[in-house]
């Protein structure tokens, strides 16, 4: 793709070695990216409008449109010319107004979605001076690295543009439409405001039918309309349950972090090695543990003995383990009691984000009931647990987990999975009275946990690591299996470890 104009020049137009994207009078370059969804009809429509100019004929325009079923072969464009650059806007801005209903230039705030007409989205625009930045960062430099060699391998791990592309895939969401670099943060964000809606309608409701069967149609349709998806020749599935709207949570969850993954890794200092640009862009000192230091040798036992005895589908096996020092997550964290090292895990294209920004809370656009115990950060003393969540497979058999001290604080203990807002039940660091009596955390207490009596504590922190084998307690009542610790304030929460591991898959 070539970038002219400030936007990139459709490759289906034919006309991207020789012509630029025009910019109308306010500096916006014409330019759309249209969609559609209709359930109704089981259509997934995109429609696609520019305006370019010659680079080498002055008084030469085309208006180019492409239109097509969204993850099929099924479209068709057009190219029209012109000789004026009004004649050419003006062509623009009626097909833009013919298919969205709405006038060229309308505020996004403003901008009305009408039925069965295409709504604009919002889609990253390219840097004007070029893209090829990630590009080079594929591309080892002939500047070596002078980042350890151990370091230079995790970073090449997490910083992969291929599992990135696929984790869009395993999504269903249409790269073509949304490719790494374009997931705009403003769209993840109204897409969590309609699972919201959606969220509240079927909390609300035993039955969805009539007016409130529209209701929920409709939002289905903004929904894939703001996150392209391709879903073939298949009619796009109605979000119709609460168990779809934390599915879709989650998804969006992943695509704000892979959006600031792909930020990272854009690199500008031809005279710098990629790799050691973007480790100074995490800000996050990480060095690797010597193998024979008791440090290590107590991490990779923790991990060993914690497996909890359900998860028998894989054993883990650590590869490496890198000590983490966030600068940002020092201030003011050793105020708090009743620290703990806890598991995390996630994705691997979400850990260049977590490194960089630290773990995060759902922002507030987004629906509590996507959330088992509300919005906040969930960490388990059973390594399996979290490393459910790192979504590995025989075909990607590798992963990361973050090991934390988490200030827990007071706890509320809870025996049953409760997706009410329980972030509402506790009082925030800053805000409560005392840290002595204000509840800090929620313990989802479960039936087996480490065993207790060889757990460690660290002799100059205090801080305990849960390490035991998984016992299974008869005086404990619960629905829940395993514990699980939910934080709602990040200030709660300081990385220490990241353990790189193997995931052997039992068939």
């Amino acid at each position: 793709m070539r970038v002219k104009g400030g936007a990139v020049v459709d490759p289906a137009s034919g006309l991207e070695d020789c012509a630029s994207v025009t910019r109308d009078r306010h500096g916006r370059p014409l330019s759309a990216v249209l969609g559609m969804v209709d359930l109704l009809r089981g259509s997934n429509s995109y429609y696609k409008l520019q305006v370019l100019r010659s680079d080498k004929e002055p008084r030469q325009y085309w208006v180019f449109r492409a239109w097509g079923r969204v993850g099929t072969d099924i479209g068709g464009s057009k190219v029209e010319r012109f000789t004026s650059v009004n004649s050419a806007v003006q062509h623009f801005h009626d097909l833009f107004l013919e298919k969205t209903g709405n006038p060229w230039g309308v505020e996004r705030a403003n901008f009305v979605k009408i039925p069965r007409k295409f709504y604009p989205l919002e889609l990253e625009q390219f840097d004007p001076k070029g893209d090829e930045t990630v590009e080079n960062a594929k591309i080892m430099h002939q500047v070596a690295s002078k980042l350890e060699s151990r370091l230079q391998g995790l970073l090449h791990f997490l910083f992969d543009i291929a599992s990135m592309t696929n984790a869009l895939l395993e999504f269903e969401i249409d790269a073509r439409k949304m490719p790494l670099g374009k997931i705009s943060r403003v769209q993840i964000q109204e897409a969590y405001s309609v699972l919201s809606d959606i969220s509240s309608l079927l909390a609300s409701k035993k039955v969805i039918e009539g007016p409130d069967k529209s209701r929920l149609i409709g939002a289905t349709t903004r929904f894939y309309t703001l996150i392209p998806h391709d879903f073939g020749l298949k009619i796009p599935p109605l979000l119709d349950s609460l168990e779809a709207v934390k599915i879709k949570s989650r998804m969006l969850d992943d695509l704000l972090k892979l959006e600031v993954a792909y930020s990272l890794m854009k690199t500008g200092d031809h005279d710098i090695n990629p790799l050691d640009e973007q480790y100074e862009k995490l800000k996050n000192q990480i060095e690797p543990l010597n193998w024979d230091s008791e440090e290590f040798k107590r991490i990779a036992e923790f991990l060993r003995v914690t497996h909890a005895p359900t998860h028998t589908n894989y054993a883990l096996e650590v590869i490496d383990i890198f000590s983490l020092s966030r600068a940002e997550e020092a201030d003011g964290f050793k105020a708090l009691d009743n620290r703990m090292m806890l598991w995390h895990g996630s994705r691997r294209t979400n850990w260049a984000g977590i490194l960089a920004q630290g773990l995060r809370i759902a922002p507030p656009e987004a629906p509590s009931t996507g959330y088992m115990f509300g919005k906040g950060v969930y960490f388990s003393d059973m390594v399996s647990k979290s490393a459910n969540y790192c979504y590995a497979s025989p075909n990607a058999p590798q992963g990361c987990l973050l090991l934390c001290e988490v200030a827990l604080g007071r706890t509320h203990e809870c025996f049953s999975a409760n997706a009410s807002r329980l972030s509402k039940q506790f009082g925030s660091r800053k805000g409560s009275p005392s840290l002595q009596t204000a509840t800090l955390s929620n313990e989802s207490v479960g039936a087996t946990a480490p065993n207790s009596e060889t757990y460690f504590r660290e002799p100059e922190t205090g801080v305990v690591y849960p390490i035991g084998q998984p016992v299974t307690s008869k005086d404990i009542k619960s629905d829940l299996l395993y514990n699980e610790y939910v934080i709602y304030d990040t200030a709660q929460i300081k990385q220490r470890y990241l353990v790189w591991a193997d995931f052997k898959f039992v068939f």
